[in-house]
Formats: C-alpha cells, sequence, structure tokens
C-alpha cells in the first residue's frame, strides 16, 4: 500500500502550461501492483523531476554562455493576464529585446513541425505525444509583451530541448537542442534603453511570488474550460463555418484570432 499525494502537492508543467489533476479524484490509498492511477501518477511526479531538472540544466547553460551583467535572467516567472496567468521557464532581458526559453527536457526522436499542435516523441519504438511548444511561446510572448508593455517584435522565444533527444523533422531555427547561448547572441541591435531595461526588471522582480503555484493550477483549469476565450491566446472564440473539404458548411467554434491562432474548441 502507498499514499499518493493529492493535486496541491503535484506539480508538473505543460498542459498549455501545465497537466492539472482534478482534485475530485479521490486517490487516497491504493495498491500500487494493481491500481492503474498509481503507475500514471507516479509516472508524472518522474515528469515532474525531469522538468525540474532540465530548467536547472538550462539556467547552468544561460549561466555559463551569457554575461550576466549583460542579460538579466529570471527563472519560473508566473505573469498574469486577462485570462488567466502563464508560466515562462526563463526570461531573459538585455539591450537586445527580451527572450524567452521554454525548456523541454526529452530523450529520443522527436517529430513536429511549427503548425501541428502536438508533436511525438520516440523512444524504443513507443511513442508519446505532448504538446507543440511553439504553440506554448506563442501565449506566453503575447501575455508578457502586454504586462511589461513591450512591443512583441522586441521579444525572442526560444525552445530549447535538453535531453539526449533527436530531430528528425525540419524545425524552425528557434527550436534548439544546442547551441542556446550561440542563438541569443546572434541578436545585436540595441532596442532597449537601460531605463526601459531597469522598468521591466522592476516589474519581473516585483512579480515574483504574487501568484502561487496552486493559484496558477486553478487558472489553468478555468482557462481550459471556458466556451468563450481562447486558452492559447486569449482572444475571443467564435462560430466559425467550413468552407472547403468534406465538410464545407459545418459550423465549430474556432479563435477569433486565425490565422494566427488555430485553436479549435472539440
Amino acid at each position: 500500500m502507498c499514499l499518493i499525494p493529492t493535486r496541491e502537492v503535484i506539480y508538473e508543467k505543460h498542459h498549455s502550461d501545465m497537466s492539472i489533476f482534478d482534485k475530485s479524484t479521490n486517490l487516497g490509498k491504493c495498491d500500487c501492483s494493481l491500481n492503474d492511477k498509481c503507475r500514471l501518477i507516479e509516472g508524472r511526479i518522474h515528469s515532474m523531476f525531469e522538468g525540474w531538472f532540465g530548467e536547472k540544466k538550462t539556467q547552468f547553460k544561460l549561466w555559463l554562455s551569457l554575461n550576466n551583467e549583460l542579460y538579466r535572467r529570471f527563472n519560473d516567472v508566473i505573469i498574469p493576464s486577462s485570462n488567466g496567468t502563464t508560466q515562462i521557464d526563463h526570461i531573459l532581458v538585455s539591450p537586445f529585446g527580451l527572450f524567452i526559453v521554454e525548456t523541454k527536457n526529452l530523450k529520443g526522436w522527436i517529430y513536429g513541425s511549427e503548425t501541428q499542435s502536438k508533436w511525438t516523441q520516440v523512444v524504443y519504438k513507443n511513442k508519446y505525444s505532448f504538446q507543440n511548444p511553439l504553440k506554448q511561446t506563442f501565449r506566453q510572448k503575447k501575455v508578457l509583451s502586454k504586462y511589461l508593455d513591450v512591443e512583441e517584435t522586441h521579444i525572442q522565444t526560444v525552445v530549447c530541448f535538453v535531453g539526449d533527444s533527436k530531430f528528425k523533422t525540419e524545425l524552425p531555427s528557434n527550436v534548439l537542442s544546442s547551441g542556446l547561448g550561440r542563438y541569443i547572441k546572434q541578436f545585436q541591435d540595441t532596442v532597449l534603453s537601460n531605463d526601459e531595461i531597469g522598468r521591466i526588471c522592476s516589474l519581473l522582480i516585483d512579480t515574483d511570488g504574487k501568484i502561487t503555484k496552486r493559484e496558477h493550477i486553478q487558472s489553468l483549469h478555468n482557462r481550459h474550460s471556458s466556451e468563450t476565450v481562447c486558452p492559447r491566446c486569449g482572444s475571443a472564440l467564435v462560430e466559425r463555418t467550413v468552407k472547403q473539404g468534406i465538410r464545407t458548411g459545418t459550423q465549430f467554434i474556432g479563435c477569433s484570432g486565425y490565422p494566427k491562432c488555430r485553436f479549435t474548441l472539440n
């Protein structure tokens, strides 16, 4: 017999930002050899610590490769928005703009594209799907731009895979498995003044600790349950009509931000 922790002590990133364990599921004490839920949660707890290790590994890489006086670093930041919150692994503030770094600690072969909603990880012929991290950074960029009052063109997004992984499909140049510092250093045009940098850093420092992870999880639950607001970008969900193909004329609920955001409500 084993004790399974409740949702409050299980924090796993990436269902958009995190996965959510429904509080209504009372797992309590259970027989781990027989109960599939135990194995599922044990696996997700393992993923949680892998994610944490990946973020620490990325922090170390950034610390080694980038001048900490030129690039101010903020880690594990939770930003409020008009439709919930978003969690960002790493934010760099520099004269050359802001950099959002999303960390993925995954091994195996990685398949995906810029437009796919899900990417695939293959490990020893076993396939696992995970959310397209570019969709995550799309929303993160919008939320951060609005919160800090910084133009989106001054914010760069980077997805960094830190595990033993290999890309098996062509991916955008901002999806990396190595060379994170080198990629960031290629941006050399000064776009932010010292005063702007000071203002932005003050806002990010002031944000620290104001929103708890438990509140962030609840915010995610509310956002993904909404039938009126797009959970991906925050735009309104509207009724749309299929214009071509075998489903021509069929109506569905989709994001009003199309084509930049292609979210649809199943």
